[in-house]
């Protein structure tokens, strides 16, 4: 994510490792797995990063409002989850150029230690600004990490192995998914929302004591062809300009004012250039290969988490469940996108990848427009937890499809850029349909809603705000189902 092996049928150079050759014979041989004796410490090592980054992303949530309302900045709490994700972008993009010229090994290294100073920094804030400058850094690092482990992918494992890596990448989050809301509630109340983020720079030692020599002897250097050492001025010009309009258009979402149209105007005048700057040529209008496969990124990365943001206030609000049981409903959601990742990594179904992908957006539509329909109290509230889980199931077999075509049809050199505009069309739609719909969900008087306490904000009933962020939420994710059908390049 070296001798060169031929080229397969989507006209990608596979680079053998080591260990698929044998010395003696001369012959190729086929390892295992991934977590066979030559990928072992490696595929352990890196799905361990992934899998600390998915227990902090589900168990920060929990910890977050503890925090806002100590450090004084219930006000600021939507901004200590968009200085994640605007600040991200910028790394995504930087860790692109940065692992094609030299190398996975010093993005992947900085971003881990940028996430764990991140971390030290939001759990000993003293302020809200603090607290938010430490969810900026750690969104640094979280981008440069993202972008680098892809391309270690890319390098270090032959195509048929990619997508178990991809399928691992996934399952890693389903514990977490599961147990971290409950153990960050746990910590939260018997030893201080603090020790939610300072707990874990420290268990980043062992996955990286286990993974980078591997890296280093597999993934490391510049990718063949491509320049040598320069970034791209340009692109990291994009970047700051995707992540300060981002965060620009966030901010005036959510201040519904006449004088935030300024700020959001600026916003997106900086996002449309540098998006199309970044995002491979044609993304906009869904042109078939590469192009749509970061479009459909986007579009089930964005439908999805807008929708999922909303569930758990949903039905604290509007069904009296406790914040914890609303957590839980959601929980199941992590097996199943498991199932998915695990589904679409098999090889009998990769002929029919694209209907999967197909099928998938489909059932994450379906979830989303049926999660809304607990606002009749005549229906029962389990049917968010099973729409979700099928949801879920959809969102695991696209994501981890699109990771894989992804790989699939970009040449070496460029497997850091395209994976950074993959990378940046999940994050920008997050953002982008996170504020569309916060601005909906506030017009129509939700806000209100959000800031009642107890499990049944009584009388403050707003279901047509609800309403107002699935049901668009669900058309996208519609649209999502065409584009899938384009994510295969023409034929020539």
């Amino acid at each position: 994510m070296t001798a060169l092996e031929p080229r397969d049928d989507t006209g990608v150079v596979a680079s053998p490792t080591p260990s698929d050759t044998d010395i003696d014979t001369g012959t190729r041989t086929d390892p295992v797995g991934v977590l066979s004796r030559p990928y072992r410490s490696l595929s352990i090592g890196i799905v361990s990063v992934v899998l600390l980054i998915a227990f902090e992303a589900t168990a920060v949530g929990t910890a977050m409002p503890v925090a806002a309302r100590e450090l004084g900045g219930v006000s600021l709490y939507a901004f200590a989850f968009s200085g994640y994700f605007t600040t991200s972008l910028f790394g995504m993009v930087f860790s692109g150029q940065w692992a094609d010229r030299r190398g996975p090994l010093g993005p992947l290294g900085a971003g881990i230690a940028a996430f764990a100073v991140g971390l030290l920094l939001a759990g000993t804030a003293g302020s809200m600004w603090m607290f938010i400058a430490g969810r900026a850094v750690q969104g640094l690092g979280g981008g440069l990490v993202i972008v680098a482990l892809y391309v270690v992918v890319s390098r270090a494992y032959p195509e048929r192995l990619r997508p178990a890596i991809m399928a691992a990448f996934a399952a890693s989050w389903v514990v977490p998914s599961v147990v971290g809301p409950l153990a960050s509630g746990a910590v939260t109340e018997h030893l201080g929302w603090r020790w939610v983020f300072i707990g874990i720079p420290v268990l980043v030692v062992f996955p990286l004591a286990l993974a980078l020599p591997q890296i280093r002897r597999r993934a490391s250097g510049p990718a063949e062809g491509a320049g040598a050492g320069r970034v791209d001025g340009r692109r990291i010009r994009l970047a700051l300009g995707i992540s300060l309009g981002a965060g620009l258009l966030q901010y005036a979402a959510q201040d519904l004012r006449w004088l935030s149209l300024l700020p959001g105007a600026v916003g997106v005048a900086l996002l449309v250039p540098a998006v199309l700057g970044l995002l491979p040529r044609g993304t906009y209008r869904a042109a078939r290969g590469l192009p749509s496969v970061v479009l459909l990124r986007g579009i089930a990365a964005g439908s999805f988490i807008a929708a999922e943001s909303f569930v758990p206030l949903m039905l604290v609000t509007q069904r009296g469940l406790t914040p914890m049981l609303a957590g839980l409903s959601l929980a199941v959601g992590g097996a199943t996108w498991a199932l998915g990742s695990y589904l679409q990594a098999r090889p009998r179904f990769e002929p029919y990848r694209e209907r999967l992908m197909a099928g998938g957006m489909l059932l994450v539509a379906a979830a989303v427009a049926t999660a809304p329909s607990v606002l009749i109290h005549a229906v029962p509230v389990w049917i968010v937890a099973v729409a979700w889980a099928f949801g879920c199931l959809g969102m695991g077999l696209v994501i981890a499809s699109t990771s894989v075509l992804l790989l699939q049809l970009s040449a070496p050199e460029e497997a850091g850029a395209n994976s950074a505009a993959l990378q940046i069309s999940d994050g920008l739609s997050n953002v982008v349909l996170l504020a569309m719909g916060g601005a909906a969900f506030a017009a129509l008087g939700g806000g209100a809603v959000g800031a009642a306490h107890g499990a049944a904000a009584a009388g403050g009933s707003h279901p047509a705000a609800f309403a107002a962020v699935f049901l668009p939420m669900a058309a996208v994710a519609l649209v999502g189902v065409w584009v899938a059908t384009r994510v295969r390049a023409a034929a020539r």
